[in-house]
């Protein structure tokens, strides 16, 4: 009768195996760890209970251990200690001060217990699952993961992976020109794990420069296998990225390699990344040549270098400051990234063979707001006469300004010219 209510009480959990897919050994271990916890809740200590739970039968036995006393004892605690009269029911051999094991029925202690056991074996569980999602995902940081996206939301995506684990991708952690619908894959690295009060929330990306990074991994299998080597990346996700890489073989053309044979293997990672430009160039440790090439596709003619402030003053001709800024001032942004350097143009022809003399922006701060100069200066102009030399309408495309600042600033800027004209 016993090992039928045995067989029973373990097909009443059989469901959280199935359900849960955790291994037979840690299911195991928590069904017992969950058996001791409701008897402590019952008898107040578990310590003298055995909970063995057969693995291979799914057969359960619990045995309680008490101590015999005399029968003219009396029993603080019935859990705990036994009259010897009723120890010999069990034991016919046993002595008093000896211990004496019974097996305890567990299904008698009624429909309470087993609900509590439940309640207690789904918890443990639960938290089982939870560690194991947390230490699965920080194991997978900075890898390539793809989930169906199962929900789209103002300020981030939902998505789910193949065992239907959540995944959260927040706005700024997508490219913004990234649309997708319910259903859509979506491939993205593993940025971090935040655990709240033991819940784990995996967050991905796709704006990381790690998510450029492994895309070349996959991409091209000299990355993969280490004969290239990634230096430096730069990305201005969805717009532009500049890719530094560099091989010890000197057989292998490193930037080459990247693209691919008529761009083969650029315009998959392109295409991932929603069209977003990618210039490899070749890494060199000579500061100098690494700017340039940074710079690239602009041409300079020489370069002051203040390496304790990293800082840099490319001098060029005027026909090539357009390139060297670039559309929007990203090719200038990015160089800089990826060089670490600040980086400062300057036109050759204005500083040498110019009728009047130029005035760093920095000068207008009492007069102009620093965020918009420093606006503008990220743009790759850093003088007066720089900014004056483009038209209003320009001026407002590559900085993305209000045309009321943009006014005020040339304002002031002409008015200092007007001003100096007066004098002379």
């Amino acid at each position: 009768m016993v090992k039928k209510e045995q067989v029973r009480l373990t097909d009443i959990f059989s469901e959280f195996k199935e359900l849960k897919n955790i291994d037979r050994q840690t299911f195991v271990q928590v069904m017992e760890d969950s058996f001791r916890s409701v008897l402590a809740k019952m008898f107040g200590t578990a310590d003298n209970f055995d909970v063995i739970l057969n693995p291979e039968t799914g057969e359960l036995e619990i045995y309680r251990n008490r101590t015999v006393v005399d029968d003219s004892a009396e029993i603080a605690n019935p859990n705990l200690e036994v009259h010897l009269s009723d120890a010999r029911k069990i034991d016919e051999e046993c002595e008093v001060d000896e211990e004496v094991t019974d097996t305890v029925d567990f299904l008698s202690f009624g429909r309470r217990a087993i609900l509590n056991l439940r309640q207690t074996l789904a918890s443990k569980i639960l938290e089982l699952q939870k560690a194991a999602l947390t230490e699965r995902y920080q194991s997978l940081v900075g890898q390539i993961v793809t989930g169906e996206l199962y929900q789209v939301w103002k300020k981030e995506l939902l998505c789910l992976d193949e065992d239907g684990n959540e995944l959260y991708m927040p706005k700024q952690e997508q490219i913004p020109s990234d649309f997708y619908r319910k259903g859509d894959m979506v491939r993205a690295i593993v940025q971090r794990v935040e655990v709240t009060n033991g819940n784990p929330k995996i967050i991905l990306s796709r704006t990381s420069k790690e998510f450029l990074q492994r895309l070349f991994e996959n991409e091209v299998p000299e990355v993969h296998d280490g004969l290239i080597t990634i230096r430096a990346i730069a990305r201005i996700p969805g717009e532009r990225a500049k890719v530094a890489v560099e091989s010890y073989d000197d057989r292998i053309d490193p930037v080459g390699a990247c693209v691919g044979i008529k761009g083969a293997r650029i315009h998959g990672i392109v295409r991932e990344l929603r069209n977003e430009s990618i210039d490899v160039i070749h890494y060199s440790s000579n500061i100098r040549l690494f700017i340039e090439r940074a710079i690239s596709p602009a041409h300079i003619s020489r370069i002051e270098l203040d390496e304790e402030n990293k800082q840099a003053n490319l001098y060029m001709p005027s026909d090539e400051v357009s390139l060297a800024i670039g559309k929007g001032g990203f090719n200038i942004k990015l160089a800089g990234m990826l060089t670490g350097y600040s980086l400062d143009v300057f036109r050759e022809d204005d500083l040498n063979g110019g009728d009047e003399e130029d005035i760093y922006l920095d000068e207008f701060a009492d007069e102009i707001d620093q965020w918009v100069l420093d606006a503008i200066k990220n743009t790759g102009l850093h003088t007066a006469k720089s900014v004056l030399k483009l038209s209003r309408a320009e001026l407002i495309k590559r900085t993305d300004l209000e045309e009321e600042t943009i006014d005020h600033v040339l304002d002031v800027l002409n008015a200092e010219f007007a001003a100096d004209d007066e004098e002379q």
